[in-house]
């Protein structure tokens, strides 16, 4: 069993961390909030003061932390990779910008570190239950090392080189942003034209139609349950990110535009901390209908 350093024990990472301690590794977790962190000692794992702390004497040190000048300031600024051993690995499972993990990658080989950029997708349920979806972005050898740990966690894949994890992460988030406002336009059609939303989305699963948004999703949207899986203003930096790379590409996404800016208009009347699937309010808001 491998010795871990855990980085970042918020909603997914606490989880994950948890589910690493009760596969028997040895988990020393470090978090901002450090009564986040402390969840973990009923499970076996350590508190670390420092994040340097938590990374020091790891063979593995995974960070799930809110975004790329967050990964930078820690890992670099705060001293994690330089507390690291030689050969040791560190996996970033943030959704950062490609560039950044790019960087970053070649940061740590110039220090003797690995590095594989790995973030996931499926939300706290997925964290809770094992099943994310782990795209990972790094070289094969390193992967190889990792994946062992990351099995534990979900369904680890090698998608391509550095960088190549966060690009198929905003391909994800693409996805669920844009799905997430065509099922709660869906719905909401449902119910202002005299249908049950409910019975609706029942009759539309196993179809064409049928998706892991509008299962999860829209039984948020018709029980109007938005405590936080994936907070709206996560959601909001992933399509911004993804919108930025494609520009960088000379490529043009107006649908992802129009659902950003949808996002944008979540956040800025006050449901940044709810789940993403609150997109449903900000359309009840636009049409004048009641907000619950």
């Amino acid at each position: 069993m491998a010795q871990i350093g855990f980085l970042g024990t918020g909603i997914m990472g606490f989880q994950m961390a948890r589910r690493l301690c009760e596969a028997g590794h040895r988990v020393s977790a470090w978090n901002r909030t450090r009564d986040k962190a402390e969840r973990l000692l009923p499970f076996g794992g350590t508190v670390a003061d420092e994040p340097r702390a938590a990374a020091d004497g790891a063979e593995i040190v995974i960070g799930m932390l809110a975004d790329g000048p967050t990964s930078e300031a820690v890992f670099f600024g705060q001293g994690v990779v330089a507390a690291m051993g030689q050969g040791a690995l560190l996996v970033d499972m943030a959704s950062i910008p490609v560039e950044t993990a790019q960087e970053h990658a070649r940061r740590c080989r110039a220090a003797g570190i690995g590095y594989l950029d790995a973030p996931v997708s499926g939300g706290e349920k997925g964290a809770t239950d094992g099943t994310l979806a782990i795209m990972a972005g790094g070289e094969s050898g390193d992967f190889e090392r990792a994946k062992p740990v990351l099995a534990v966690l979900g369904r680890p894949a090698l998608v391509g080189p550095a960088g190549s994890g966060d690009l198929a992460k905003l391909c994800n988030q693409m996805i669920v942003g844009n799905t997430i406002a065509t099922v709660a336009e869906a719905l909401l059609l449902a119910e202002r034209g005299g249908a049950d939303p409910a019975a609706v989305r029942e009759a539309l699963m196993g179809g064409f139609a049928d998706s892991a948004i509008l299962r999860n999703h829209g039984l948020r949207m018709i029980e109007r349950n938005f405590r936080p899986g994936g907070l709206s203003r996560y959601q909001l930096k992933d399509m911004r990110t993804a919108s930025a790379h494609a520009r960088s590409k000379g490529l043009e996404l107006p649908v992802t535009e129009c659902v950003s800016g949808l996002f944008a208009q979540v956040v800025e009347h006050g449901d940044a901390e709810l789940d993403h699937s609150a997109l449903m309010r900000e359309l009840r808001r636009r049409n004048g209908l009641p907000v619950e």
